[in-house]
C-alpha cells in the first residue's frame, strides 16, 4: 500500500478521507494523535484513560468519515477529542453514582426497632448518670457517651487522671449495676 505524500493540508485529507481512503485516515491519526493524545491526558489525569478518549475519538471519525462536516481539521478534532472526554466523564460519574447506591442498599441499615431500643437504652443510661455525683456523672458522661478521651475529660474538669479513672470505674459499677436491674424488670 503506497502513503500518500506528507505534503497534503488537512482539507485535502479531510476530502479524501471522506471518500474512505485509509491512507488519509492514518496520515491524519498521525499528524494528530499526540496533540489529542496530551489534550485528553490534561483533562482526565490518566495516561489509560487519555489513551482510550483518544483512540474513541479516531474510532469515531472513521465511522462518521462520511457525514461529517469538517471545515478545519485541527478544531475539529478537538471538539471531537472533549466530547469524547465528557461523554467519558458522564459514564463515570454515573457509574459511581450507580456504585454508591448498590453499596448504600447492601449495608444492612438499623431496624426502626433497634433504633427506639438504643434510645431507650441511652435514655436509661443518662437518667441512671444523672443520680451520680457530679464529677463521676460528668466523667462518664464526656468518656462513655460524648466519646472523649480520658486524657480531654481531665483537661476540661481539672482532674488528674487517677481521680477521673476512679470516678469512671465508680460510674461504671454503679450503671452496671442498675441496668442489670432494669434488664431483670424487662425480662
Amino acid at each position: 500500500m503506497r502513503t500518500l505524500p506528507p505534503s497534503l493540508t488537512d482539507d485535502q485529507l479531510t476530502a479524501l478521507l471522506r471518500e474512505g481512503e485509509e491512507r488519509a485516515f492514518d496520515e491524519i491519526y498521525s499528524r494528530y494523535w499526540d496533540k489529542l493524545y496530551y489534550m485528553a491526558h490534561r483533562m482526565v489525569k490518566s495516561a489509560a484513560v487519555a489513551e482510550e478518549i483518544t483512540q474513541d475519538t479516531f474510532m469515531l471519525l472513521w465511522i462518521k468519515r462520511e457525514t461529517l462536516e469538517i471545515q478545519s481539521l485541527r478544531p475539529y478534532l478537538a471538539a471531537m477529542l472533549r466530547y469524547e472526554v465528557y461523554r467519558y466523564l458522564a459514564k463515570s460519574k454515573q457509574a459511581d453514582e450507580i456504585e454508591q447506591s448498590i453499596r448504600r442498599e447492601a449495608t444492612p441499615s438499623v431496624s426502626m426497632d433497634q433504633e427506639i431500643e438504643n434510645r431507650l437504652l441511652l435514655e436509661i443510661i443518662t437518667n441512671l448518670t444523672n443520680r451520680l455525683p457530679e464529677k463521676c456523672r460528668l466523667v462518664f458522661q464526656y468518656n462513655k457517651l460524648h466519646d472523649r478521651s480520658l486524657p480531654d475529660v481531665c483537661e476540661e474538669l481539672n482532674i488528674s487522671p487517677k481521680t477521673a479513672e476512679a470516678h469512671l470505674t465508680k460510674a461504671l459499677k454503679i450503671v452496671r449495676a442498675s441496668l442489670s436491674n432494669v434488664v431483670a424488670l424487662l425480662l
